[in-house]
């Protein structure tokens, strides 16, 4: 591991992977339970709303990016909110990253258990999870930045498989009615607030503008990489309807992987176990990106900075995760209730986060007068 290039700045990409890491950082776990919490057919308009506000979000983060400010990295940060407070919102910050990557591991590790390695103990998934994980995020930003162009490429294409469900025999257009609510019932909150959290993820590109060119066609790309999310959202919930109906579609934990195992071919027999594996690369450069925010949140929170990234300290986040990951799946996730309550603080998590470092960074320069270099 080449410690002294994890926060290398000898390159950066342009906007199609800004596009890209918008896109695949919204398609993470959440996509795969929606449609059983989602369940009425009228969520679609909340689907396509929701993704439209996100777009809000977007442009305040465009308006970070464009800055020189965002360039600088930690120096920017400083430079905005001063270095005790950066410090203190790092220490924040290790709460939601940690949470973030607990979910999304913790969630995958289940589904591969689920459906794939059935006697095999979560808590190894999580750990060979982490391992490949590990060695990704020791190459630096600069080359996990680029996995997310293998991550799209392996993953993008699967939505191409359920467009067959939008076909007879199986699809009936009285599967999508009402597209109107005539009530709205408690549970229709949780599947709103589930949407807002699943839009999130883009917040973390915040940190990421030394990597990533700036120019007036960056607001541009960020929209390209959400309005992506929203057609694969639509897309996958209404290809639940059609399959499941509304009816039934809250009887199946994993409904798109339910549907998945439908799929015939005469080479592969079982189709959903191909769809987990390269769905597996999306889930490696996103830890692996979070792996990499974690232990340089952590080092500015223990006022670390003017040390060289060490390798050991790396390993040392990476195990402590394991450690929490291990915990949180023996405390919480084993356990249907307590996995609940788990999965709504990531949901919280997710719109605070979302929703307010976009909003709070462009507040503070607003009021400290940094100007953009280019326009959106």
């Amino acid at each position: 591991m080449e410690t002294h290039q994890l926060f290398s700045k000898n390159e950066t990409y342009n906007g199609l992977y800004v596009m890209l890491l918008v896109n695949r950082l919204q398609m993470l776990y959440f996509f795969l339970i929606m449609p059983n919490i989602l369940i009425n057919p009228y969520m679609i308009w909340v689907l396509i709303a929701v993704g439209i506000l996100s777009q809000l979000n977007l442009f305040l983060l465009s308006k970070w990016l464009l800055t020189p400010l965002s360039g600088n990295g930690y120096n920017g940060f400083v430079e905005l909110f001063g270095k005790k407070l950066v410090r203190f919102l790092s220490f924040i910050g290790l709460f939601f990253i940690l949470l973030k990557l607990s979910v999304i591991t913790l969630g995958f590790s289940e589904i591969v258990q689920t459906f794939m390695f059935p006697s095999t103990d979560t808590n190894w998934l999580v750990f060979f999870i982490l391992m490949f994980c590990c060695y990704v995020a020791g190459k630096g930003v600069v080359h996990t930045i680029r996995l997310v162009l293998i991550s799209f490429f392996l993953t993008f294409w699967m939505i191409t498989f359920f467009v067959f469900f939008f076909f007879p025999p199986i699809a009936q257009l009285s599967d999508l009615y009402p597209l109107i609510p005539m009530e709205w019932k408690v549970e229709n909150w949780k599947a709103f607030f589930l949407i807002l959290s699943s839009y999130s993820g883009p917040e973390f590109l915040v940190f990421l503008g030394p990597w990533l060119k700036s120019n007036n066609k960056t607001f541009r790309y960020l929209s390209y990489g959400n309005a992506l999310t929203v057609v694969e959202y639509v897309l996958l919930f209404i290809a639940s309807l059609f399959y499941f109906g509304s009816n039934y579609l809250s009887k199946s934990q994993y409904p798109i992987i339910n549907m998945a195992r439908c799929f015939q071919n005469p080479v592969f027999e079982r189709i959903d176990m191909v769809l987990l594996s390269f769905e597996l690369f999306n889930l490696v450069f996103a830890v692996s990106l979070l792996l990499l925010l974690f232990y340089g949140a952590s080092k500015i929170a223990f006022g670390k900075m003017s040390k060289p990234s060490s390798g050991k300290g790396f390993l040392f986040s990476v195990f402590l995760i394991f450690i929490g990951m291990v915990f949180l799946n023996q405390l919480f996730w084993k356990s249907w209730e307590k996995q609940q309550f788990l999965l709504n603080l990531q949901i919280i998590a997710g719109i605070i986060s979302y929703f307010l470092v976009p909003l709070v960074i462009v507040l503070v320069m607003k009021k400290k007068g940094v100007n953009k270099h280019a326009s959106t």
